[in-house]
């Protein structure tokens, strides 16, 4: 018996997807995604808001509809949420210029938390742009432009065509943010070419996540705010966030297993050349040298 338990784990061991769950593992992903889905909440979320309030009206609308689409949310709880965007008058009053910058400096934190995943992903040495709060900044922009572009065009058609038309559109849209987002915040030391099946793979599990969002986030809304009020709302929020994060986990850790591949998967997504990395990046760090187990995902061994 422990002969063919030895065999079947040597088996599992050689798979890729034992490799991506060996890799998130390595990343610490519950710690990660915690720490992911908080500061989507506290920073993220609230710029999302104020920059609502202050770009034209379509623009404001095109971002809201993406959002309300991607949470899943109906009912109440839409009602809810649409509020915290009408008050676009009181958010443009209350903020100023210098506290729109300070509100995108402030939600670069997350932007710094997403960083370390991919680095920690790609075993990639922290160097000294990293966490430059410039970087996140101008990945905030793309991703709000990005959710506009998908809100603009949402709006725009109609029918089981055109709905159709929309999920190719937005695969393309947010496999091309996802393509991005590694590219740049890996300090462009990855070759982008080997980036792509990861960015493939965040797109479509959080597009599968959204749709799914649609069949549970109303039942979790309800229940929590008939437990916790108002605050049951923010709950519910977190837990959407959660899950986004561990899709965006998945993915950050796919793409380097793929990508160095021995067999044939990452000869083709590797191409003519063996490197994954661009000429004169630094090399990437040594595997851990003890063996990976469930607890050393609940762990941070670096500050946030």
């Amino acid at each position: 018996m422990r002969q063919r338990v030895d065999a079947l784990r040597e088996w599992l061991e050689r798979l890729l997807l034992w490799r991506v769950w060996e890799r998130m593992l390595e990343i610490e992903f519950i710690d990660r995604s915690v720490a992911l889905a908080g500061k989507a909440f506290v920073s993220f979320f609230p710029l999302v808001i104020v920059v609502a309030a202050l770009v034209p009206e379509g623009a404001r609308e095109s971002i809201l509809t993406t959002l309300t689409h991607r949470l899943g949310l109906t009912g109440d709880a839409l009602t809810t949420f649409q509020e915290a965007f009408a008050s676009a008058d009181d958010v443009r009053r209350a903020t100023s210029v210098l506290g729109l910058v300070f509100t995108f400096f402030f939600a670069a934190s997350f932007t710094t938390a997403m960083q370390r995943v991919y680095l920690r992903a790609w075993r990639r040495p922290p160097g000294a742009r990293t966490g430059a709060h410039w970087r996140g900044a101008i990945w905030l922009v793309a991703a709000l432009g990005a959710m506009a572009a998908l809100g603009l065009v949402r709006g725009a058609i109609d029918g089981a065509a055109g709905v159709g038309l929309f999920a190719v559109l937005s695969l393309a849209v947010t496999t091309g943010l996802w393509w991005f987002t590694p590219w740049f915040l890996l300090l462009g030391d990855v070759r982008p070419r080997v980036l792509l099946p990861g960015a493939v793979i965040t797109s479509v599990s959080l597009g599968v996540f959204a749709l799914s969002a649609t069949i549970w986030m109303p039942g979790v809304v309800e229940d929590n705010e008939v437990q916790f009020g108002f605050f049951g709302t923010a709950l519910s929020l977190i837990t959407w966030f959660s899950g986004a994060a561990m899709c965006l986990l998945v993915g950050a850790c796919a793409g380097p297993v793929f990508a160095e591949d021995s067999g044939s998967v990452g000869s083709l997504i590797r191409g003519q050349t063996d490197a994954t990395l661009t000429p004169g990046a630094p090399p990437s760090l040594p595997p851990p040298a003890h063996e990976l187990s469930i607890r050393d995902a609940f762990q941070s061994t670096d500050d946030e």
